[in-house]
């Protein structure tokens, strides 16, 4: 069965939370840190007040109402911020669904939207030892930069341009 995938409606963006705490990346081996660790402005900014600024845009996949991924973009001085003009991205599928095509999904639905909005690329970043570099690869992202984050991982900062893409 496939899921729905559409815009995120005002109603679930307290779901933002738990789905930001999923798209935590955590290496093999390791255990997840407390689901507080969210409340960290470094990782809060990613939902806090989502809805309220510009480069607010998200999605959601829903599978017998419920949701199961999300994915969305704000402008905010994070971890992939490039300018005022890009939006970052996050996403997170709930772990008993990966590998069934949703996140490729969200993200073709998201980049309709913000291409539509009138955006000319978004970034995100990504911890270098994440598999999640190849998922954004696939769908058009590159390499432009690394940096440390808050935990001093090594991220790459990636960029997909929106005007490559056809989205009729």
């Amino acid at each position: 069965m496939n899921a729905i995938i559409r815009e995120i409606t005002e109603a679930e963006y307290p779901l933002l939370e738990d789905f930001i705490y999923t798209a935590i990346y955590v290496p093999p081996g390791d255990e997840m840190p407390p689901r507080e660790v969210i409340f960290d402005p470094e990782i809060y900014i990613y939902v806090d007040g989502f809805g309220g600024k510009a480069g607010d845009c998200g999605v959601v996949a829903e599978r017998d109402g419920t949701i199961i991924g999300m994915a969305w973009t704000r402008i905010i001085p994070a971890y992939g911020h490039l300018n005022d003009d890009t939006p970052e991205l996050a996403i997170s599928v709930l772990p008993e669904f990966r590998g069934q095509n949703i996140g490729t999904m969200l993200m073709e639905r998201l980049f309709a939207l913000l291409f539509e909005r009138g955006y000319k690329r978004t970034s995100l970043s990504v911890q270098k030892n994440n598999p999640a570099v190849r998922f954004y690869q696939r769908l058009g992202y590159v390499i432009t930069g690394e940096k440390l984050d808050h935990a001093s991982h090594e991220d790459f900062i990636m960029v997909k341009d929106l005007n490559d893409a056809n989205f009729s």
